[in-house]
């Protein structure tokens, strides 16, 4: 007999309406498998085998978990619901290649308001096109209908990722020293943070959300909705071939908070304000809502998604290796003794 409930159905929660989302789900699913994958969808828990790490001396599992956050409420407002999938994976999985782990799997929980199947397999569709980018695996995940916490069209989304590193390749920051090179990676946009800013700079509930915008080529729903980009491919082809003493993803408190994370005690990074390649979402943002350059600095990734530390000697050549790997890198600053943690000088 199949699983029915119609007291259930009347307090707002539609299990039946569950197992079609699942099924909806399992061809996104089903592309994100790899050669760790041990269980199907369906499960008490998805299960992973690390046979093919063997030959790893000390291996050390790496975790991180995030959601997407208030960027949600545009994904709301456009009906467009999947691209915020990569944005889960991404700031899971750009958190723990930091550490210099390469992602293995990746779990998802959907609260949902009201469980829509098509709805909820488009959402899982983004995250399973993030697990694709950063060849993870989707083993499992949780969607939880809950009438009266949410709005009918209301959902919240997080995840977590968890990757491998051998402990000796383990990215800390005990290698840097003055005089290394800070390598900027571009970001596609806001990425996943600082949205409620962004949400009261535009007023976004009344604002014209499909307008184009000049200096954007394109609207400013599409520009903000933007998925977070995933760094995990060129930063792994990376790692293979230069010594990389650390690396700092640009996510919420932007570069005065992430940066220093980075760095050992003692040192700070000093930037030329010239030098940062400012996305045009970012000017935009701080002239509509006139707000100070320090604050924007302090909230958003400014156009820069990660930072990556390396010897001066091996700049041009991580560089070059980025760029090969579609990465429009660029020299971003320099390691200096201080204590302030960032410099952003004028020349």
């Amino acid at each position: 007999m199949k699983s029915s409930s119609e007291s259930y159905k009347n307090a707002g929660v539609d299990i039946t309406a569950g197992y079609k989302a699942v099924e909806l789900m399992k061809s996104h699913i089903m592309k994100t498998a790899t050669s760790g994958v041990m269980s199907g969808i369906g499960g008490f828990g998805g299960m992973f085998s690390l046979r093919e790490f063997s030959s790893y001396k000390e291996p050390v599992l790496v975790s991180g978990t995030d959601g997407v956050g208030t960027k949600l409420k545009l994904a709301f407002l456009l009906n467009k619901h999947d691209t915020i999938g990569i944005d889960c994976v991404a700031m899971c999985v750009n958190d723990i290649i930091c550490c210099g782990a390469k992602p293995l799997f990746f779990l998802d929980y959907l609260a949902v308001g009201k469980n829509i199947p098509e709805k909820a397999a488009e959402i899982v569709s983004g995250i399973a096109d993030g697990c694709v980018q950063s060849e993870c695996a989707l083993i499992g995940g949780e969607t939880a209908e809950m009438p009266g916490f949410y709005g009918e069209g209301e959902y919240d989304l997080a995840g977590f990722a968890v990757g491998i590193v051998e402990k000796e390749k383990v990215i800390d920051n005990t290698k840097v020293i003055a005089g290394d090179v800070v390598i900027a990676l571009p970001s596609s946009g806001v990425h996943s943070n600082g949205f409620s800013l962004v949400r009261k700079v535009f007023d976004i509930e009344k604002c014209d959300l499909s307008s184009p915008i000049p200096s954007l080529n394109t609207t400013l729903g599409e520009a903000l909705l933007s998925p977070t980009k995933i760094y995990v491919k060129p930063l792994l082809t990376l790692f293979d071939k230069i010594t990389v003493k650390a690396v700092s993803h640009i996510t919420g408190g932007g570069f005065y908070e992430n940066l220093p994370r980075s760095i050992p005690k003692g040192f700070g990074v000093k930037i030329n304000k010239s030098d940062i390649k400012i996305h045009s979402i970012f000017s935009l943002i701080q002239k509509t809502g006139n707000i100070p350059e320090r604050d924007m600095f302090n909230t958003f990734n400014m156009g820069v998604g990660m930072a990556v530390t390396v010897s001066r000697n091996d700049a041009d050549e991580a560089i070059s290796i980025l760029k090969e790997n579609g990465e429009e890198a660029y020299i971003l600053g320099e390691i200096v003794k201080s204590d302030n943690g960032v410099l952003i000088c004028e020349k």
